[in-house]
């Protein structure tokens, strides 16, 4: 079964020069059928993107942790219904995200990063003692990173390990990998993702974080159809890994700063899996939207995918050179204000400052971000913020000392 066409070619060539992709590795299933394996474009180093070119999955990685707890709960080992880690929390509730844990209660990007899921618990201590679950949605990495910890415990076998054993290898994924910490653990024939800004894409190193048990694996656009395949025996579940979106279609998407990727199954009984080497930024936060638009070619609609991350990245920049235009001007001029008014031009240093905390409460939903982190997401917005402040500045000096 051939259903890979021109449409197709078409709509993933149009999306990469939109969003400036310089990579996508694509798989497709029917049923328990893959149909397509496709790869767009290149890696880092220049060189072609493959089917077996290694690529991060970020938190789709979070839909192996969850059938590996199910896999011991099918055994009788484990109890999704029972607290875990002297708390008030089941299992049930940390793959759901229902935990009371959230990224306000624990910063998890902010702290020190562990490097085993057994430092993450202990990380976690005073959170999970605290944490009430009420039944609300708080996403973060944290549950899954307990949730590794669990399966170890209950298995008696490291985390990633039993994924190999027990999830990687019976599904003959043979090229993927499980990992603790980034970059530490990336493997050699892995190439680094990309960095945007302006329109430009950069190869960067992923920065340092713990991401075992919800964002560590590393696999293969071959492997993803492998594994999308297996998908109506798995029986996938909302709340267990994955998510049900508007549509009522099954999904997960993953982002990593230097990587995005996502995987969707639609009703009419497609698979697809999307990975892109170029990372999450104001404008892109996955793979979400090519995603859907192969969905609507395959179900004989028309896709609409668009990205905004050039345009959002010229409004900065424009908005930095206007910056720029204007305190010049003011600095020829300076006397043209009361010395009051000079107050409000902190203002920018002030945004500045507070924009890990804005950005997480206003645009992330509450998600942990640091400062470092922050470039990655949106550099022409720090660099923006970061002439302002030092322009509205010097003009105010000025003027007081005038």
């Amino acid at each position: 079964m051939n259903i890979w066409g021109a449409a197709l070619t078409l709509l993933v060539s149009t999306y990469m020069g939109e969003a400036s992709y310089p990579g996508v590795a694509i798989a497709i299933t029917k049923g328990d059928q893959v149909v397509a394996v496709r790869a767009f474009g290149h890696d880092s180093s220049g060189a072609p993107l493959t089917g077996n070119s290694k690529m991060a999955i970020a938190s789709v990685s979070k839909s192996f942790t969850a059938l590996a707890v199910r896999q011991l709960a099918d055994a009788g080992k484990l109890d999704l219904d029972r607290p875990v880690f002297d708390s008030r929390v089941t299992p049930r509730q940390l793959l759901a995200h229902k935990s009371g844990i959230s990224d306000t209660t624990l910063p998890e990007k902010s702290l020190p990063q562990p490097d085993t899921p057994a430092q993450a618990v202990e990380r976690a201590e005073e959170a999970l003692g605290k944490a009430v679950p009420d039944g609300r949605f708080r996403y973060t990495n944290t549950n899954y990173h307990l949730l590794a910890r669990l399966v170890e415990q209950v298995s008696g076998e490291n985390f990633n390990a039993y994924l190999k054993t027990h999830v990687f290898e019976p599904l003959q994924m043979n090229d993927t990998i499980a990992i603790d910490v980034t970059p530490r653990d990336l493997p050699p024939d892995y190439r680094r993702g990309h960095g945007y800004a302006y329109g430009l894409s950069v190869p960067l190193t992923e920065p340092h974080r713990f991401v075992t048990g919800s964002d560590g694996v590393i696999t293969t656009a071959t492997d993803m159809a492998k594994w999308l395949a297996a998908q109506q025996g798995l029986r996938p579940q909302d709340g267990m890994g994955w998510e049900a979106d508007p549509q009522g279609r099954l999904r997960h998407s993953g982002i990593w700063f230097t990587s995005t990727a996502g995987q969707l199954l639609t009703s009419s009984g497609y698979g697809i899996a999307v990975m892109s080497n170029s990372g999450v930024t104001l404008g892109n936060e996955g793979t979400y939207l090519l995603e859907n638009g192969i969905a609507d070619v395959l179900d004989g609609g028309t896709p609409e995918p668009a990205s905004y991350r050039l345009p959002i990245d010229l409004v900065l920049a424009t908005l930095t050179l206007l910056s720029v235009g204007l305190n010049v001007r003011a600095l020829r001029r300076p006397r043209r204000f009361h010395k009051s008014w000079q107050v409000l031009r902190g203002a920018p240093l002030g945004v500045l400052l507070a924009l890990p905390t804005l950005l997480s409460l206003l645009y992330g939903g509450g998600r942990d971000i640091t400062f470092f982190q922050l470039a990655h997401y949106s550099l022409p917005l720090v660099v923006w913020l970061g002439v302002s402040s030092v322009m509205n500045l010097s003009v105010a000096v000025v003027r007081w000392r005038r």
